[in-house]
Order: structure tokens, then sequence, then C-alpha cells
């Protein structure tokens, strides 16, 4: 029996000998001739079958699937590096500095966002904006432009509006989040600074109370303080040193008077007091007329003259009047002496004011030098404690800076709320779509006249699967 004999045959019976059992087999690999009308029912059933499976899925999808409405929009991230300084005036400079958050290799911003964008919270506070489940607002759909900071957000919708409407929603729920996070890490730092803060006005406190106590016990309140000391100090030595060289001076004047008037100031400022007394100087003349008289009565009469005798009473009597005058003015007895007129009188008087003036410059010396002792011990006293003072005053500068450098660096890093968390901005506004994008019609049916052309591609190969097959086995029994 040939192969064509074997092609035209029909079908093996239920009770088909193993013979026909096996031409049956192979009649269904290799195939019939092409030529073999009969075969082209079971070929039509197939095809009817086939698309049946093609186009019955298809068409039910377009009849029954919902209508799916997808809302566009695009976000940008134009972040940047900040700085901020601020100068203190006496104390110091506060800078603070945020790098870009596109500049680390290990975070991306973008990818930050597009999991915040579909994060659980963000989706439950977006549905209920909406008042809707949040199993049925969805999921967005959120691409990445490589190489930019582009951000394009889709999510679906049963209609326009209501797509349009859940992605707004999810918009203010993202902004809500985001400004949620930035308050998060802004208290965070704040509470993390806090302690250093709190540290720095403890140590600003306890040197303020020490310098305090210091100055309480030393009544020294500043180190300025304790070099206007020094140069009083020094002034009044300087004084001391040109008071005692007057004083030199005064004392040379005063002796080169006392000898050339042969006496001494105290005499002089006695004699100087009886001749500027009226009954003294009336007393001394009437001496000086006795004196007169009694010269005049020894020159013409004999020693126990009358007349001489009277003279004499006359002067002692006058010169007793004055002794006891002098004795009553000065406490003193002793020679007398009129000098009220000449030279005499002028150096009497220069003497008196010399010494007078040599006494005064003795007594201020000698208050310059006790003021001075007491100044210097008070000064070596206070020595130690200026240093001291000083020392405190340098550490409770610096601890000052430090502490307001660190409240100023807290309050100007208020003002970097983009450092971990960049600005964003809407590049795109949620669209209301015009067509929905579910059910793809146009889609649908291109995929099932795709099928069914590999469908009839298919059967076609199969239809001539004998022919192909002989021709290949006759080229390899050529090349063989």
């Amino acid at each position: 029996m040939t192969l064509q004999d074997t092609a035209t045959t029909e079908l093996p019976a239920a009770k088909a000998t193993p013979g026909k059992r096996r031409r049956f087999l192979r009649r269904a690999l290799i195939g019939g001739s092409v030529t073999d009308r009969r075969r082209l029912p079971r070929y039509v059933w197939i095809c009817a079958l086939g698309l049946a499976g093609i186009w019955a899925p298809i068409t039910g999808y377009l009849k029954t699937a919902a209508p799916v409405f997808a809302s566009h929009m695009s976000l940008i991230l134009p972040g940047s590096g900040s700085a901020s300084s601020v100068n203190l005036a006496e104390i110091g400079q506060a800078s603070s500095h945020a790098n870009s958050a596109f500049s680390s290799n290990s975070i991306s911003p973008t990818e930050t966002y597009k999991r915040l964008l579909a994060a659980d919270r963000v989706l439950k506070d977006a549905a209920r904006r909406l008042d809707i489940d949040a199993k049925a607002f969805g999921k967005p759909q959120v691409q990445l432009v490589d190489q930019t900071a582009f951000m394009h957000v889709k999510i679906t919708g049963p209609d326009p509006d209501a797509a349009q409407a859940r992605n707004a929603a999810l918009l203010e729920a993202f902004f809500v989040e985001i400004d949620r996070l930035r308050g998060d890490e802004l208290e965070s730092r704040q509470t993390g600074g806090l302690d250093a803060i709190r540290e720095y006005r403890d140590s600003v406190a306890a040197t303020r109370s020490e310098i305090s106590r210091l100055r309480d016990e030393s009544g020294l309140h500043s180190v300025a303080q304790y070099n206007r000391q020094l140069d009083e100090a020094d002034d009044l030595r300087g004084r001391i040193d040109t008071a005692a060289a007057e004083y030199e001076r005064k004392l040379a004047t005063v002796r080169g008077l006392e000898a050339r008037l042969g006496t001494d100031s105290e005499t002089a400022a006695r004699i100087l007091r009886l001749n500027g007394d009226t009954a003294y100087i009336a007393l001394i003349e009437a001496m000086a007329l006795a004196a007169s008289d009694l010269a005049e009565a020894r020159a013409s009469y004999g020693a126990r003259h009358p007349e001489v005798v009277k003279a004499s009473s006359a002067m002692a009597s006058a010169r007793d009047k004055a002794e006891a005058r002098a004795t009553a003015l000065t406490g003193l007895s002793g020679a007398l002496e009129r000098s009220s007129d000449g030279a005499r009188a002028a150096l009497l008087t220069e003497l008196v004011r010399q010494e007078s003036e040599r006494a005064g410059l003795e007594a201020e010396l000698a208050e310059l030098r006790a003021l001075l002792s007491i100044q210097t011990g008070r000064l070596e006293r206070l020595a130690p404690l200026a240093a001291r003072l000083e020392d405190l005053q340098r550490d409770f500068n610096v601890a000052e800076a430090v502490f307001a450098s660190a409240i100023a660096r807290a309050q100007s890093s208020k003002a970097d709320i983009y450092a971990s968390y960049p600005l964003v901005q809407v590049l795109e506004d949620p669209t209301l779509p015009d067509s929905p994008t579910s059910p793809r019609k146009k889609l649908a049916i291109a995929a099932g006249g795709a099928a069914s052309f590999l469908l009839f591609f298919a059967l076609s190969l199969g239809w001539i699967r004998r022919a192909l097959i002989e021709r290949l086995l006759s080229e390899k029994g050529r090349m063989a």
C-alpha cells in the first residue's frame, strides 16, 4: 500500500488492528496530501473552535469590562544646596550649610518620593479626602525619567472627574506627608541640639556664678579695674617722687634762709607775730625812747644822779613790759627783736612761708607714702584674684560665644527645611482624561486579529506539513 492509498483511507475503527493504528498515528503526524479535500471539515472545525476560543474572551471583555480613565500629573524636584551665615557682634559667626539632596549616591530623592507616593498612609489619606475606601482608591503608577528630576504620576478612576480628583487628592496627601516629615526632621534636630544647648547654658551660668562670687569676695569687678588701680599706683609713685624732690628743694631753701638770718623759722614766726602787735611795737618804741633818755642823762650826769636813775628805771620798766608782752604773745621769753621794716622783715616772711610750704610738702609726702603702702598691699592681694578673674572672664566669653553660636545655628537650621526632603513643584497639574484607557477596543481587536492570523498560519502549515516533510527528507537523502 502506498502513501497515497493510506491518505485516502478512512479513520481506523474502534476495533482496528495494530497495523491500522500505526497508520493512523503516522497520518496524524505526517498528514495527508495537499489535494485531499476530505481533511477540510476537520480543519474547518478546528479553525472554528480556535476562532471561538480567541474572539469569545475578547468580545466578553469588550462588552463587560467597565471603562477606566487615567489622570496624569508631572512633578519636578529643583533641588540644590543651601548655606546661611549669621554674624553676631562681638561674639562670632554661626553658619549652616546643607548639601544638595542629589549629591549623595546612596539616597535618591526621586526614589524616596516614588515610594512615598505609593505609601499606605498617603493612599489612605488621599482616600479619606475623597471619602472612599482605600482599596477602591487604587495605587498610583510613578515613572521616573532617567538622568532628570522629573516624576510622572498616573492614577485611574471609573470616570474622568474621579480620576482627576484622585490625582489631586493624592497630590495634597503627598504634600501634607512631606511637610509632616520635614517637621519631624526639624523637631528631631532641635531635640538633639537642646541637650548641647543646655550644657552650654549650664557652663555659662556656672562661669557667671563663679565670676560673681569672686567679685563679691574681692570687690574687683573686672581686670580693667585692676589695671586702672595699677596705673593709679604708678601715678601715685610719680607724685611721691615729684613731692619728694619739691620737699628737698624747700628744705634747702629754708636751711639757706635760716643760715642767712641766723634764726630758725619758728623764731622768725614769733618775730613776725610780735612785730605785728601794736602794743608790743609801742612798748618797743617806749623802750627805745627810754634808752635814748638814759643815754642823754648818762652823758650829762653821773651814775647816781637822779636823772640817770630815773631814766634807768624807765628803761627797765619799758623792757619788762615789752618782755611780758612778748611772753604773752609767744609763750616764750627771750631776746626781743623789731624788724618790721627793711629787707630783714621780708626775709623773715620768706623764711616762714618757705617753712610752711616745706611742712605742707612733708605732710603730703607722708600721706602719699601711706596711701601707696595701702594700695600696694591691696594690689598684691588682688593680683592672683585678678588673674583668676581674667581666666574666668575668658572662659565666660568662650562659653557665651559657643552658646550663642549654638542657638544661632539652631535657629538658622530652621530655614533649611529642604535638606533631606527637597522642594517639589507641580510641573503638570492632574489632567482630566477625555477618553478611557481601558478597555482598549482597537488593541483587543488587533490582538484578536493577530491571533486569528496565527491560527490560520498554523492550520496552513498543518495542511501542507506532509509535502514539507517529504521535501526535507529528500534533501537529507541527497546530502547523504
